[in-house]
């Protein structure tokens, strides 16, 4: 994993870029302190991954979604996957 200054960065962006595809995440910094990391997604899943992990829309709905379970209110997995079949062919 690389560190990088915010200013490197701008100066060299396309390198850094090379970087994170080759190496692995490059670090920016200001003043010393991580504001950034610069990832190379490897996939379509994987770019969808890193943006929900992100995503405070997601995260709220997890929350939600865990604390019902908590609750007791969650479903089976097999009534799960049922309904989401059973959904899934409705909208075709």
């Amino acid at each position: 994993m690389k560190v990088a200054s915010v200013a490197d960065v701008k100066a060299r962006l396309s390198a850094y870029l090379q970087e994170a595809e080759s190496s692995g995440p490059v670090v920016v910094t200001r003043n010393g302190r991580a504001v950034a990391v610069i990832v190379a997604p490897t996939d379509d899943d994987d770019l969808e991954g890193l943006l929900l992990s992100r995503s405070p829309r997601f995260r709220k709905l997890l929350d939600t979604s865990r604390a019902s379970i908590a609750r007791g209110k969650g479903e089976t997995h097999e009534k799960f996957w049922k309904s989401a079949r059973r959904n899934d062919g409705a909208a075709r």
